[in-house]
């Protein structure tokens, strides 16, 4: 852009005009951005409702919110806007039912619609990111859309799109020609189940899903104290675990840019898929039952589903990844932890490391966090809640920095001890400050084996204490008081429980994410070989796999005693004499993030490594 054309900008933010719905254009010129209004990465992230629209004012900002309050749906995030051409799914807000999307070349038999979705590839004008509009009107040998980031002045008075691009009926095909000469349209998307002249889902190049060892020289830079003692979160994972990441610092693992697309497109459409299942749980005493949640609960955790379906603020999935694609294993959406090292400690590895080459899949997720926690419903006060565990105090310091970095007051209580009741039999801390607002490491779980150890017979409510001076406080009595608004909220616990992944495998069947999973063996389970898993177990816990009748590997616990669900043996990748798994974090519903469990083992479990990674370009990838 020239100086001059610069000078007739309207400033960040400004109104341009209305697309039909009454739905606001704004000025996207970066250049004239008050960074004290937009100190950082939240401040650019829009939401509606608690829904997430996506970065002010960006072409994939104004298409989501478009979808949002006309139709009432929205499609998954994404990294730039040509991926939404990848895309085969949008949610519908009110209830999230997943519902098909199309996409149709340019030049396919099948014509643009009004509310279209238009999608240009990465280059010319769109450099890097491609682009997004959604086609107004149709008429017969042009278009008209709407979009942001193209122009930055005001449109005439009562004008409701932005652009009109000739449209050529061709022998029965259709042609979009932009406006500009150095752009490929890629094509139109559709909400329909009618899948004529459709595109097929991209495919990965199953080359670029594989995962290499790679290695740094040893040249004695992590022989000394590389991490800073004096920042209270890296004090306290040395406490936990020295100036260490693994037995060997010097090593690490490197993926392709494809395959980190390919993690953030399962993940987001994993995570609906998961709300998907629980609010089929949800509506079913029959599929409830099957959770072995103390029935006395039931009202409270489905009203926390109909309340609270958007206040999750993070959570974990655990994938496998390699040249066979990905599959999912479980969803830890109630108390998932990681965050520290993949957010934190594997950059500072990295620079200690002198790693100049890739990036750092986790690099973003402090501030994924912060944003969450900025539009979250949270109260202005937190109190973290952590067992005395010296994991658990870097993690819980992590999000108190996250919790800062929104702008909350917070405080942390290691255990339960500090915690006492006010005269009027309210729950206070220490300082005598009324504990209202919780973030917890602890898994819906251990309250709920409370629960069940006081729910003997049908009782009338909850055995909640509420203020006798002479009796603890238990994590129960914090969790499961009302007036208590607890992260995550109660529903996690359904989709952290094993029981909903023969649930998935009902509602999704051989959908290219999931494994077989049954309640009871059957015939394709015994014959592909079967992972056997308790439903609420945790941390690698009581797990056993099997394969024509042999066991390939068995873990120990605590969790013998509950129901155990089967799922198709789909074993790890060995790379290096390390199995290795891929976890993603879900942040605010989206994709924020990723890092590698590594074991000698088949199963992954507490003490597992969490191993450096990083992501390359295809081409080196492919080249190393």
């Amino acid at each position: 852009m020239s100086d001059k054309s610069t000078e007739l900008h309207a400033p960040f933010g400004t109104i341009l005009g209305y697309a039909p719905g009454g739905v606001a254009i704004y000025s996207s010129d970066y250049s004239s951005v008050n960074r004290e209004e937009f100190p950082d990465d939240a401040a650019f992230r829009n939401y509606l409702n608690s829904e997430y629209m996506g970065y002010k004012w960006q072409c994939v900002e104004f298409a989501r919110r478009f979808l949002y309050l006309n139709y009432g749906v929205v499609f998954t995030d994404v990294g730039m806007a040509y991926e939404i051409f990848a895309l085969r799914f949008l949610r519908q807000v009110v209830n999230d039912d997943i519902l098909p999307l199309q996409a149709f070349a340019n030049g396919s038999q099948r014509a643009p619609v009004p509310g279209s979705l238009l999608i240009w590839d990465e280059g010319g004008e769109f450099n890097r990111t491609g682009h997004v509009a959604i086609i107004t009107q149709v008429c017969h040998t042009r278009v008209r859309i709407v979009e942001q980031n193209v122009i930055h002045s005001a449109l005439p008075t009562g004008q409701q799109w932005t652009r009109e691009l000739p449209l050529e009926n061709r022998d029965g095909h259709y042609y979009l020609h932009d406006t500009f000469d150095d752009t490929t349209l890629l094509g139109w998307m559709i909400q329909t189940s009618d899948t004529q002249y459709s595109l097929p889902a991209p495919q990965t190049d199953t080359r670029l899903l594989g995962i290499h060892s790679a290695s740094i020289p040893q040249q004695g830079q992590f022989d000394g104290q590389w991490l800073d003692t004096t920042d209270p979160v890296e004090s306290a994972y040395v406490q936990a675990n020295g100036h260490t990441i693994n037995a060997n610092p010097c090593h690490y693992y490197t993926i392709s840019e494809s395959a980190e697309q390919a993690l953030i497109q399962a993940t987001n459409e994993v995570h609906l898929m998961y709300l998907h299942a629980t609010d089929k749980v949800m509506k079913d005493d029959n599929l409830l039952a099957l959770f072995d949640i103390p029935k006395v609960l039931w009202p409270r955790l489905r009203l926390s589903w109909q309340q609270r379906r958007h206040h999750m603020i993070t959570g974990r999935l655990d994938f496998c990844m390699d040249e066979r694609g990905l599959k999912v294993y479980e969803y830890n959406a109630d108390s998932a932890s990681c965050h520290t090292e993949a957010g934190l400690i594997l950059e500072k590895w990295a620079r200690q490391g002198g790693i100049s080459g890739g990036d750092n899949p986790g690099e973003h997720l402090l501030d994924a966090l912060a944003a969450t926690w900025k539009h979250s419903q949270a109260r202005p006060f937190v109190h973290l809640l952590q067992d005395d565990d010296v994991e658990e105090n870097y993690h819980t310091l992590f999000m108190q920095r996250a919790l800062t970095k929104a702008g909350f007051d917070s405080k942390i209580l290691r255990g339960l001890g500090e915690l006492q009741w006010s005269a009027t039999g309210q729950l206070i801390d220490g300082d005598g400050r009324e504990v209202n607002c919780v973030w917890k490491t602890w898994a819906w779980e251990t309250a709920l084996d409370q629960l069940r150890a006081e729910s003997e017979g049908e009782p009338a409510a909850l055995s909640i204490r509420t203020g006798h001076p002479q009796h603890n406080v238990r994590l129960m009595d914090v969790l499961l008081r009302p007036e208590v608004l607890v992260f995550e909220p109660l529903w996690t616990a359904i989709p952290s429980n094993k029981a909903i992944l023969p649930i998935l495998w009902s509602l999704f069947p051989h959908h290219r994410y999931l494994l077989n999973a049954d309640f009871a063996l059957n015939d394709e389970l015994i014959n592909s070989g079967y992972a056997v898993k308790p439903i609420a177990g945790r941390c690698g816990s009581n797990i056993g796999l099997v394969q024509q009748s042999e066991v390939l590997d068995e873990t120990s616990g605590k969790f013998s005693h509950q129901t155990n669900i089967y799922q198709q043996l789909w074993c790890l990748p060995k790379v290096d004499n390390r199995y290795i798994q891929v976890c993603t974090f879900t942040t605010g519903g989206h994709y924020g993030g990723a890092c590698l469990r590594t074991d000698p083992t088949l199963v992954i479990k507490k003490e597992s490594d969490i191993d450096p990674l990083r992501i390359l370009e295809d081409a080196q990838f492919l080249n190393r």
